[in-house]
């Protein structure tokens, strides 16, 4: 059974070829903007690649930069295929390229697809990703002088301001480590040797943050240390002093980035998928209106355009035949070429 036939007079084969041409002209700009986009994440994700453990999240902007590029020579093509439609005499050469044509082209279609899913599945990785990194981040917060982490503090401290955020769950995850290096401490003072002695691991903690944790709303000097003793300052109370630093984790901040942005390129690659699966249907409709024209006498004569030539099952049933046989028929040339070379050594 036909899928979705319809007629298509002279005019109607004209309209749809130039519709085709215009759909392939904005299929070309969205497969454009779909590189460009995952060029984009892939460089925001790069840029945090100090505090990101994995690189399992490069893979939704792998595949739209893969897409994107697929995208564009399939929109190209089909708007090639567009100029030639109405001539009798040129479109016969697309006839064999166009069913490996909508081979590959459904199958980076429906990868786009893939991608969208990916971009809003995604969060559950980043969030592993950015707790392991930010912790580390944090831990190496005070090798400044360690080759290949000399770098990490102002990672640190950049990212704070910027996402205005503190630690990788809150501002206590810096009383858990030593963020002071031992070149900026006095071991001659009592209060130093005090609070190495007091740790099991001989580290010098403190509950204070570095000072990119400092908010510059807060209406007061910022209070660095000693955050938990409201009896070191005047007129505090730790846990109302809501502006005095940020009180949001990085982690939080970073996913929320991330997935906001994850979501938009989402909507916006969703759109562009519309768009190509648009034009591959007008390509399908032109493509089997002008099988009908092919070797006539009169061009303008009215034919028939369909989807597909059988039911969804038969086509799929089809499809999946002809697959296994090319398995068989390749499992079969290898095991004889086996058993020719296996006739060949034994005869050495």
């Amino acid at each position: 059974m036909v899928l979705l036939k319809m007629k298509f007079p002279f005019q109607k084969r004209v309209r749809l070829a130039q519709g085709l041409w215009l759909l392939s002209w904005l299929a070309t700009l969205a497969a454009t903007s779909t590189f460009a986009l995952g060029v984009f994440l892939k460089t925001e994700l790069r840029r945090r690649a100090e505090v990101m453990d994995n690189t399992e999240i490069h893979a939704v902007p792998n595949t739209l930069m893969l897409v994107g590029l697929a995208s564009l020579g399939i929109s190209f093509f089909a708007g090639r295929v567009s100029q030639d439609s109405l001539d009798t005499g040129r479109f016969p050469r697309w006839k064999a390229l166009l069913p490996p044509y909508f081979g590959l082209a459904l199958f980076f279609t429906l990868l786009m697809l893939v991608a969208v899913v990916m971009s809003y599945a995604m969060k559950g990785n980043l969030e592993d990703s950015l707790k392991v990194g930010l912790k580390n981040g944090i831990r190496f917060y005070k090798d400044t002088d360690t080759p290949g982490r000399c770098f990490q503090k102002q990672t640190i401290d950049l990212l704070q301001m910027e996402f205005q955020c503190c630690g990788n769950n809150n501002f206590k995850d810096w009383f858990e480590v030593q963020w002071i290096s031992n070149r900026y401490l006095d071991f001659s003072s009592k209060e130093v040797k005090d609070r190495i002695k007091s740790n099991v691991d001989g580290r010098y903690l403190v509950d204070g943050v570095p000072f990119s944790c400092c908010n510059p709303s807060s209406p007061r000097p910022c209070i660095q240390y000693r955050l938990t003793n409201n009896s070191a300052h005047y007129n505090y109370e730790y846990q109302t002093e809501e502006l005095n630093i940020f009180t949001r984790g990085c982690r939080e901040a970073l996913v929320s980035y991330y997935m906001g942005l994850m979501n938009t390129i989402g909507g916006v690659v969703l759109s562009v998928f519309l768009v190509q699966m648009s034009m591959l249907v007008s390509l399908r409709y032109l493509q089997t209106a002008m099988e009908g024209v092919v070797g006539q006498e009169n061009a303008e004569s009215e034919t028939e355009g369909y989807l597909l030539e059988k039911g969804v099952k038969e086509t799929a049933k089809d499809f999946l035949d002809r697959f296994l046989k090319l398995i068989n028929v390749n499992q079969v040339q290898s095991s004889e070429g086996g058993e020719a070379e296996k006739a060949a050594t034994s005869g050495s």
